[in-house]
C-alpha cells in the first residue's frame, strides 16, 4: 500500500506545546514579588490536583514548572538607598513632556499599567543609576528622559 494511503493520526497535526519562556539574565524580586511568586506555585498546584481534563492538566503542569522555577531562582533584593535608581526604587520621571511615577521592580511582578516597570525593561535600563535631577539618553535622544525624584515604595 502506497504511503499516500495511510491514515494519520490527529496528534501529528497538533501544534506542539513548548515550555513558558523563562526571561534571561538573573530572577531579581522584592519581596512582594516572592510573594506574588509563591502564592501563584500554591495556586497552580491547587489547580493541578483538581484537574481532570488531560489537556487542562499538561498546561497547569506546564504552568506549575515555570512558577517553581521562578520561586526557586529568585533573588529578593534589598531596599533601594533612594540616592540613586536602581532595583526597587519608585522614580518620578518626565519624558515626552509627561510626568510619571514607576517602581522598578523583577520581571514576574511587572505591571506597567500599575506603574511597576520590570528592570529590563529598556526605560528601566536607560535610568538606572540616575540621580534627581539628572538627564538621560533614551530611545535614540539625548536627554530624552528627565529624573525628578527619587524614593523606595513599600514593599514588604
Amino acid at each position: 500500500m502506497s504511503v499516500a494511503f495511510r491514515r494519520e493520526s490527529d496528534d501529528e497535526h497538533l501544534e506542539p506545546k513548548f515550555e513558558r519562556p523563562i526571561p534571561t539574565g538573573p530572577n531579581l524580586v522584592t519581596p512582594r514579588g516572592l510573594e506574588q511568586i509563591a502564592a501563584k506555585v500554591a495556586e497552580v498546584e491547587a489547580q493541578v490536583a483538581a484537574l481532570a481534563d488531560e489537556d487542562a492538566l499538561k498546561a497547569a503542569r506546564r504552568d506549575l514548572r515555570y512558577w517553581s522555577t521562578r520561586l526557586a531562582t529568585a533573588q529578593v533584593m534589598p531596599l533601594p538607598s533612594g540616592t540613586v535608581v536602581e532595583f526597587g526604587a519608585t522614580v518620578t520621571l518626565r519624558h515626552n513632556g509627561k510626568l510619571r511615577t514607576i517602581t522598578l521592580v523583577g520581571d514576574d511582578e511587572a505591571d506597567p499599567a500599575a506603574g511597576l516597570l520590570s528592570f529590563s525593561a529598556p526605560l528601566a535600563r536607560a535610568i538606572m543609576g540616575a540621580e534627581a535631577g539628572e538627564s538621560v539618553d533614551f530611545g535614540g535622544k539625548a536627554d530624552a528622559v528627565e529624573v525628578l525624584e527619587i524614593g523606595s515604595r513599600d514593599q514588604a
